[in-house]
This record gives C-alpha cells, sequence and structure tokens, in this order.
C-alpha cells in the first residue's frame, strides 16, 4: 500500500465504488458498525502517519459514529452561507486539510462464506478512503450519499478485519457542496458490512401507477436478479419485469399515505416492499397527483440536531415528521442534499410530498461566469463526471418512495451544461417525476418553474399569465424567510395560491434553527457563525427556522400553522359560519367541530357544531346552534365565537382532539372611542427622561425596537439609525394644570437632526382611575417610517401578566393571523420568545386590557400592542444570546400606538408599505387603576 492522497483533489467521484443501487429493506445479513471507532485528526494530508496498513491504534482516542469530529471535541464547527472558507482554485483545497483516521476491527462471521461482502457508507463529508486489512478499497465523495465497496477478497469469513477510513475535511467535493449550513466532518450516517448472498436481488425499482379516472393501479417491479412478487393484500403474484393492471386499488397520497406490503422473492433472499400507487403529471400548466392539484405547504429541510449535527437518529426524524404532519404542513424539500432513506420511509408512512434534491450547491462561485471569475463547476465539463454521477446516485437510492413526487438537480449552481446532463440522466432513469432546478430561470429544461422569495405581488403576475415560462406549473422553492422574529406577510401568499391554480404554493425557509448547543462563558447557549472563532462566517443566518434548535415551535411557526390549515373558517355573512375545505382528497367526516361562545374572554357558552361532510373545494354554511350564544350576548362587547375542527379519533401523528383548524367571529360591532370623563387633574411629576404617576415611573415616548433580522440584513435599521431613531432625547416643553387635567408637553428627538415628537400628555384623575390622553404630532424633517410608537414605562419587578386581548404568543401587524382574542395570562419570562440572537419579541397587538401585580392599564377605544420585559431595549438589542439577557428588579413596560410588521426582508421582499408604521398624528387612551 502506497500513501498517494492524490485522490483528495480528483475531479473524479470516486475509485473502486460499486454502482448506485437501492436502498432496500432485505433480509441480508448485515454487521452494524456503529459505536466507538479508534480516532485520530491529523491538522492536514502532510502530517497524516503513513501508518494505515498495521497502524498501532494503542494511544488513539474513541469517537462515535455516526457523528462530527468538531462535535466531538476536536476542530470546531464553522457557518458560512455562500462563501468558501478556503480559495477557489478547484480542485486544489488548503494543505491544512484536517484529516481524521477512523480504525475498527470486526470479526467476519463464519456463515458468510461464499457471500458477496460489501462495505456501505450511508454519509462521509467529504471524502474519504477505505483500507480493509492494509488493502486499499477505494476511495469516495458526495458526502450525503451512499459508497459502496466490494470487499469480498480482502476479509475472511471467520477471521477478524480491520476496516481503516481515512477522511479529508476538504476536498474537490467541497467545491460542490457550499450548502448554507455548518462545515462539519466524519462519518456522520451509519457504515453497514453486508452479505449478499448469490441470487439476491440487489437492485429494484418498484413502478407502481394509478389511474384517478377508473380507480385502477398497474404495477411493474424490476429487478437485477429475477424472482417472484407478492401483495397478499390485492391477491397478487407476478414475475419481475412483468406489468400488470389491478382493477382497483387505494391511491398513495399525503393526506392518505395508502401503502400496500409486498415481497420479492429472488433464489437468494427476500426484500420488502411498501408500495404506492400514484401517478403524478403535468396537465394543462398544473402539477397533479393522481389528478388533483397539489398545493404546496412545504418546508425546506436542513438535517440538524443541537448536538449532532447532521447526525441525526431514528427518532429525530420520527420527531420532525410528527412536527410536521401535526401543523399542516404537507410537503418538504430535503434542501440541500438527499435526507437520511429512513426520513423518505416516514415520509412514505406518514405521508409527505417530497422534492428529492441533488448534494449539489456552488453558491460562492456566483451564478454568472464573469471574468475574473472562475466558471462554476456547473459549467466546467472537469466537474461533470462527478455531478451527472451524484444525481445517479440519488435517483437510484431513492428510486422506491412513493413520497418522492419531484426530482431536484440541486440549489443555487447557476447556469450550466453539467445540470442539463444531469436533467437527463434522471429523465433517462425515471421519466415518471418531474424534474426541479430553481437557477433555471427562463425554464430551459425544468419541467416546474421555482423562484425563490418573490414578493406575492410577483407571484400573481406569473399566475395571471399563461404565456411565462411555458405555462409550466411554478412554485417557490423557498419563502417566507423564517430569521427571527418572523414571518410576516404569510396570508399574502396563500391568497394568491387560493386565486391562481398554477401558483402551487412553496417551501418556507427553513425548518429549524441551526444552533449548536455550547457553553461560552459558563452559559450554556445556541450558537452560530463566529460563535467558535471564525474569521469567515455567516453570523446568525444559519438560524432561520421555524423550530427553535431543541425542536420548539416558534411563533412563526404558529403563524404558518394557521395560514396553511386545510380549512378556511370564517362569518358567512348571514349570522353563521362558513367553512371551506382546502384537503386535497379528504372531506371533514373524520373531523369533529366545537363551538366557544366568550364575552370579554369569559366563557357564556359552548357545545358541538354539527357540521355535514364537506368535500374537498366545497363551502357550507352552517348555523350557530341554539343554547351556544344566548339571547343578549351577540350585542355584547367583545363577543367572539371559536369555531374548532378537530381529529374525532386518534391518527398514526396525533391523538383525538388534536385541533386542525379554527377560526373566531365576532358578533359585536367594535365600540367608537369613548370620551373621557371629565375629572381633576392627577398628581404627577416630571422628570428629564420620563414622566411619574399613578405608580407609574418613567414614562417617555418610545420610537425603537431592538431590531429583528428582518430590519438589520436588509440595512432598515441603519437607515433609522441614521435618522436618529436609536437615540432620541426627551424635553420637556411645559407642565401643570391645564383644563381640568395634569398636562405635560413633551418633544423627543435626536442629536443633530432637525425632527422631533411633540407629545401632549394628559392625566386626569377618574374615580379611582388615572387617565391618561396622549396625542403626538411629528414637526420637522421626520422619517418616514417608525420602528415603533408607544409608551414606555417601569414598574417594580411583576411576576405575572393578565391580559385580554390576542395571544396566546406574539404577534405583529403582519403576523397576526395565529392569534386569537380571548383571556391570556403568563409570567414575564414566558412573554418573552428566545430567539437565538436576541431582538423585538414578545409585543401582543390588540390588547384591551392588561394587569400587573395590581396595576391595570385598559384601553379607552382603541386597542394597544403589549411588550413586557424584565430589561431593557438596550439590553435586548446588545445581547448576543438569549443567556446574556438577566432580570433586574424592574419591569420595562411597553404600551404600543403602533408598529411596523415583522416581513421577511433578511432574505426576501420589503416589507409592504401596507404594514409598515408611517410617521403621523396619533393618539393613545389608556386607563390606570390599581388595586
Amino acid at each position: 500500500m502506497t500513501q498517494d492522497h492524490s485522490y483528495v483533489e480528483d475531479f473524479a467521484p470516486g475509485a473502486n465504488v460499486l454502482p448506485p443501487r437501492a436502498w432496500l429493506d432485505d433480509d441480508s445479513a448485515k454487521l452494524p458498525l456503529s459505536g466507538d471507532w479508534s480516532f485520530r485528526l491529523s491538522p492536514s494530508v502532510a502530517d497524516a502517519p503513513d501508518d494505515l496498513k498495521v497502524p498501532d491504534t494503542s494511544g488513539w482516542d474513541t469517537i462515535a459514529v455516526p457523528g462530527h469530529w468538531q462535535l466531538s471535541g476536536y476542530g470546531a464547527p464553522a457557518y458560512t452561507n455562500v462563501v468558501y472558507p478556503f480559495p477557489l482554485e478547484p480542485p486544489y483545497v488548503p494543505t491544512d486539510n484536517p484529516t481524521g483516521d477512523y480504525v475498527r476491527t470486526v470479526a467476519i462471521p463464519a456463515d458468510w462464506a461464499g457471500a458477496r461482502v460489501v462495505l456501505r457508507f450511508e454519509g462521509v463529508d467529504s471524502r474519504f478512503a477505505v483500507h480493509v486489512n492494509g488493502e486499499l478499497a477505494g476511495w469516495s465523495s458526495g458526502s450525503r450519499l451512499p459508497s459502496e465497496f466490494d470487499v469480498t477478497d480482502l476479509v475472511a469469513p471467520g477471521k477478524e478485519a480491520r476496516i481503516v477510513v481515512r477522511v479529508h475535511q476538504w476536498s474537490a467535493g467541497s467545491y460542490v457542496e457550499d450548502q448554507d449550513m455548518w462545515w462539519l466532518s466524519g462519518i456522520f450516517r451509519e457504515v453497514n458490512l453486508i452479505a449478499l448472498r448469490p441470487g439476491v436481488a440487489t437492485d429494484v425499482f418498484v413502478k407502481a401507477a394509478y389511474d384517478h379516472l377508473d380507480g385502477a393501479g398497474t404495477l411493474l417491479v424490476e429487478s437485477d436478479v429475477p424472482g417472484t412478487v407478492s401483495v397478499p393484500e390485492l391477491g397478487l403474484e407476478l414475475a419481475t419485469g412483468e406489468h400488470t393492471r389491478i382493477e382497483s386499488v387505494e391511491p398513495w397520497s399525503a393526506e392518505v399515505p395508502r401503502l400496500y406490503d409486498g415481497v420479492l422473492r429472488t433464489e437468494g433472499g427476500e426484500v420488502r416492499l411498501r408500495i404506492g400507487f400514484r401517478t403524478v403529471a403535468i396537465v394543462d400548466g398544473i402539477l397533479t397527483v393522481n389528478g388533483n392539484r397539489v398545493l404546496f405547504n412545504g418546508v425546506n429541510r436542513h438535517e440538524f440536531h443541537p448536538d449532532r449535527g447532521r447526525a441525526l437518529t431514528e427518532q429525530d426524524m420520527l420527531d420532525d415528521v410528527l412536527l410536521m404532519k401535526r401543523a399542516g404542513i404537507n410537503a418538504v424539500r430535503t434542501s440541500h442534499y438527499p435526507p437520511h432513506p429512513h426520513f423518505l420511509s416516514l415520509c412514505d408512512s406518514y405521508g409527505l410530498y417530497v422534492i428529492d434534491e441533488c448534494d449539489l450547491e456552488t453558491h460562492g462561485f456566483g451564478y454568472e461566469p464573469q471574468p475574473p471569475k472562475l466558471p462554476n463547476p456547473v459549467m466546467d465539463p472537469r466537474f461533470r463526471d462527478d455531478l451527472v454521477a451524484r444525481m445517479a446516485r440519488t435517483v437510484h437510492r431513492d428510486k422506491n418512495h412513493p413520497s418522492i413526487i419531484i426530482w431536484s438537480l440541486g440549489n443555487e449552481c447557476g447556469m450550466g451544461e453539467n445540470l442539463r446532463a444531469m436533467y437527463d440522466l434522471a429523465k433517462e432513469l425515471d421519466p415518471s417525476r418531474p424534474v426541479h432546478y430553481e437557477r433555471d430561470t427562463e425554464a430551459e429544461f425544468v419541467d416546474i418553474y421555482s423562484r425563490m422569495y418573490t414578493s406575492p405581488e410577483g407571484c400573481a403576475e406569473i399566475g395571471a399569465d399563461s404565456s411565462l415560462y411555458r405555462n409550466l406549473p411554478f412554485i417557490l422553492c423557498e419563502y417566507g424567510h423564517a430569521m427571527g422574529n418572523g414571518p410576516g406577510g404569510l396570508l399574502d401568499y396563500r391568497e394568491v395560491f387560493d386565486k391562481y391554480p398554477r401558483c402551487q404554493g412553496g417551501f418556507i425557509w427553513e425548518w429549524i434553527d441551526h444552533g449548536i448547543r455550547t457553553t461560552i462563558d459558563g452559559r450554556e447557549v445556541y450558537a452560530y457563525g463566529g460563535d467558535f472563532g471564525e474569521t469567515i462566517h455567516d453570523g446568525n443566518f444559519v438560524c432561520d427556522g421555524l423550530l427553535f434548535p431543541d425542536r420548539t415551535p416558534s411563533p412563526g411557526m404558529l403563524e404558518y400553522v394557521k395560514v396553511i390549515e386545510p380549512l378556511r373558517i370564517v362569518a358567512d355573512g348571514n349570522g353563521g359560519v362558513s367553512i371551506t375545505n382546502r384537503y386535497e382528497v379528504l372531506d371533514t367526516s373524520h373531523l369533529t367541530f366545537t363551538i366557544v361562545t366568550e364575552v370579554e374572554g369569559e366563557l357564556v357558552g359552548s357545545g358541538t357544531l354539527p357540521v355535514p361532510a364537506i368535500a374537498p373545494g366545497e363551502t357550507v354554511s352552517v348555523e350557530f346552534p341554539p343554547g351556544v350564544i344566548k339571547a343578549g350576548d351577540a350585542g355584547r362587547p367583545d363577543t367572539w365565537v371559536t369555531v374548532a375542527a378537530e381529529l374525532t379519533s386518534p391518527t398514526p401523528w396525533a391523538e383525538a382532539g388534536h385541533r386542525i383548524a379554527w377560526g373566531q367571529i365576532r358578533l359585536d360591532e367594535p365600540a367608537e372611542p369613548a370620551a373621557v370623563v371629565g375629572g381633576s387633574p392627577a398628581d404627577g411629576e416630571a422628570g428629564v427622561a420620563g414622566i411619574t404617576v399613578a405608580g407609574v415611573k418613567n414614562a417617555r415616548l418610545d420610537v425603537w425596537r431592538a431590531p429583528i433580522d428582518n430590519d438589520a440584513i436588509p440595512g432598515v435599521a441603519k437607515a433609522w439609525r441614521e435618522q436618529g431613531l436609536h437615540r432620541v432625547q426627551h424635553r420637556i416643553v411645559s407642565q401643570g394644570e391645564r383644563d381640568g387635567a395634569w398636562e405635560v408637553v413633551t418633544r423627543t428627538a435626536p442629536p443633530q437632526l432637525q425632527w422631533g415628537l411633540v407629545s401632549t400628555w394628559r392625566w386626569t384623575a377618574v374615580d379611582d382611575a388615572v387617565v391618561l390622553e396622549l396625542n403626538v404630532v411629528p414637526e420637522g424633517l421626520f422619517p418616514e417610517v417608525l420602528p415603533r410608537l408607544g409608551v414606555t414605562f417601569e414598574l417594580p419587578k411583576v411576576e405575572r401578566v393578565e391580559w385580554f386581548g390576542t395571544g396566546p404568543n406574539e404577534a405583529y401587524a403582519d403576523s397576526r393571523e395565529a392569534a386569537a382574542v380571548g383571556k391570556y395570562s403568563a409570567t414575564v419570562a414566558e412573554l418573552q420568545t428566545p430567539y437565538v440572537r436576541p431582538q423585538e419579541n414578545g409585543h401582543r397587538i390588540d390588547t384591551r386590557w392588561a394587569t400587573f401585580d395590581g396595576l391595570r392599564v385598559e384601553a379607552i377605544g382603541t386597542p394597544f400592542g403589549l411588550t413586557v420585559r424584565d430589561w431593557t431595549t438596550d439590553d435586548l438589542e446588545t445581547a448576543k444570546h438569549t443567556a446574556d439577557l438577566v432580570p433586574g428588579d424592574t419591569t420595562y413596560v411597553t404600551l404600543d400606538i403602533a408598529q411596523s410588521g415583522v416581513g421577511t426582508a433578511a432574505c426576501g421582499p420589503a416589507l409592504p408599505d401596507r404594514d409598515k408604521l408611517t410617521t403621523a398624528p396619533a393618539t393613545l387612551a389608556v386607563r390606570f387603576t390599581t388595586a
């Protein structure tokens, strides 16, 4: 054996690797190699000892496989979104190329005599060479694709075999794996030794179709070894290669994932089959499954766990699928590589549509070849064999999953002939599925037109004009960027998808925040880019998911759940409720409808709402049953009826009673703002910074929020700072009794600039309360838009807040669909949203009243937005992690007149004018009462 590392910078995909084949559930004997391996890390290839023939591992460490060495105490993770952390000069990589050696000795079973022995790796990052008993078995790359080596001649049944795997962090393959994620290395998926007996089927292709016109199914099972296929439930017994028609089958869909168990028997063994009959077709510009238009309520899913990185367990994968199903999510784009095959099996069983993406992204090269830039690898013929092989490996491994309805060539690689070759290969191997690639911006060779982060208006233009992009189905492969506080404006997209059949939904970016759990300064945090000392990184852009790193749903997740729910429940305009079924194939017979009536947050009636079975796409109106709404309730203020649809019986993914959809209907008309009853001037004082009155300390006008990611990244917050909004000062213009009130006039303005907000504060004692009437008028060259406009004041430490308004979670002007009007209670800590990078959070829009340990604040007329914290906005803004925020002895309360929406501008369209807080005269009226 020679120590030749030239393969590290070879353009080829590998050497001595077996041809790709399907991932099979068969009865071949397997020897799992997960567990502890001996491990040694060298700082570079040159430093890696030439001792792999007979390595002495007595002084080595041990490491767990699957796993990443950076998460096991060797080196450190690094995050980049676009840029490569090494120079662009393919195929060369830095000399300082961390190289990990793994060694495992295993006994080969004696009864494996006569079998072909295959060593299979499900995923190794990024390139690796395998030695068995001192001989080189081969090398491979394609980090998130399987590699198999025939080691029959290198092992002896009944004897031990030493397996040595040398893994390199960087390789020529790294140039095509720039996938907006942590750079993490090692053997991160399972390794197995497999005994393939003579006559065993090793590659199988199940082709099961469904005819929605007559309900018939067709089945063809191709195998590299002839055999017999049995499907007992259908009474089928047929030979491989034999095409048969079944007069009646139940089709597979994401809503009804019907699978038939089958078995393929050959002379050498059995392969268990999970057969889903379904047909994917594009008809008149519409993507259909079994004849039905599909609307993708989807997510992009990286594989991630805060402790294990991409080394997921089967429980992690199941957790993801269950969370998706319970949320009403029906589709997954596997960004930007094929996931673990077990995840796809779960999608088959539980019902999720899948866009299966090849292990390819070259974002750091840019999209166009502009001198002096090097050509993107998709344009470089030297990379063609590798890229085409990656597509073949993807299709072959995953072709038997009915959940996969679309192949994707990769992500953000620009355009090039290598992509066309990948498309041609995918269509040759599997013409039954359409092929997707977003950067084919003119739809030259794809079957689906795709974009990222297009505005709702832009989507509508495409939906309305069938002459655009060959009238292909249109999807947003990424939208609704879920970074930090957001996404906002999701309902706008849903309305476009509902209006234009060609606009078939999209996939939120993304599923989960990639915060790595670690300790900084003795405190546990979720780390993001830069926290491990990276000199090149993209900060917290890696935390842009609907789930927090521990898989707790964020407010953005709850908003998405509400927007995509499969029923639309609204007032019918005739005193009843209108229910629209948005399911693809299900009627509503599996649901129970409940109804609850509340007046000012108090329960006054409840029951079951009789609803007939509603077919997909149909709408019915239902009258409210007698007794649920009592005489006189409908005219009382803030009277709300909530109708909810719940599972009648348990499903594999949720218990009975799980809420599927809900809607609130207001029975009274919002009252006109009440006139303030006259009283006497309240006792108070005005200091340099604010006003103290009625237990409220240091009340002042507030126009700043700790920038959310959607403010900071697109430069909105920078513009706000240029306008001085982050450092306004307060001046008392006048104070004293006037017209029966204690009146204070203040001017709030930034240094140097020639604008300000003149506020008139009128404090009046009325009965046992103090009423504040605030009038704000802008003057001078004031900014067009404000982050917020409200009053912030201080209270002694508050433990619990009760409020009547929207809840239970935070809600903003453009992210309030999931907010229900009701009465809620929470601790101050529970009111905070723990975004990985601290930022504005916890706002409850449209609050009618709130209590704080004996102080009650009540809106007079127009509700206010409520935020309660145990730290200042400055504390929030300067904190790097949630653990940096330490409660003090003061609670800070903000009553917002309004606040700008949250949007998705960190990676998406700018906040629409509708959701901006335009600077204009404004008023607030509230009543303070102490117990």
